[in-house]
């Protein structure tokens, strides 16, 4: 095994009980697996199914030292954008955006083409919003050549050192406190 995939997380308690699995398990074994993390919106204002902002998510969760942190399932690529774009504001480790492809509809089959979620996703990694891309519920090979080709010759998103003077305390949103004014 190579890395393990936490994804489709809309509850921070579990997500959590799955990172500390993870990290018993690495002690255990003597060998930690890079974890990439993947949340997904219930909404269009980025919350969790529980009502937690995905900042708030990514601070409750980047002590475990991820790999990346980013974004899966949901509305589809052109959806997720607002969300990856404020994503890339607080993540201190690589970003990621696996998407539908669109909402299923009444039959339960996913309209997105390739084209246009590869142009989606394409448009995210242009603005420097991406280290990772791939697809969920929907996508298939066509999809995911659709999207790496897309992807071809796009830098990927240049990852911001942790700023260490400020702590940020989580639950349902964040507060941030600067440890430069309060002393």
């Amino acid at each position: 095994m190579d890395l393990l995939l936490i994804e489709t997380v809309f509850d921070p308690l579990n997500a959590k009980a799955a990172l500390y699995a993870a990290s018993k398990v690495g002690d255990k074994t003597g060998r930690r697996l890079p974890i990439i993390f993947s949340a997904t919106i219930n909404d269009r204002s980025g919350r969790l199914l529980t009502g937690q902002s995905v900042e708030a998510l990514y601070h409750t969760v980047e002590s475990y030292g991820l790999l990346s942190f980013g974004l899966n399932c949901s509305f589809g690529a052109e959806g997720l954008a607002a969300t990856a774009a404020s994503v890339n504001q607080f993540a201190a480790c690589a970003t990621s955006i696996h998407p539908n492809a669109g909402l299923p509809n009444e039959n339960g089959e996913y309209d997105e083409s390739p084209e246009s979620m590869a142009k989606a996703i394409s448009k995210m990694a242009e603005e420097g919003l991406l280290n990772i891309a791939g697809g969920c519920c929907g996508t298939t090979p066509e999809h995911i050549r659709a999207i790496r080709e897309a992807l071809e010759g796009i830098q990927p998103r240049r990852i911001p050192a942790r700023k260490e003077e400020i702590l940020t305390v989580a639950g349902l949103d964040c507060i941030n406190i600067d440890l430069k004014q309060s002393n």
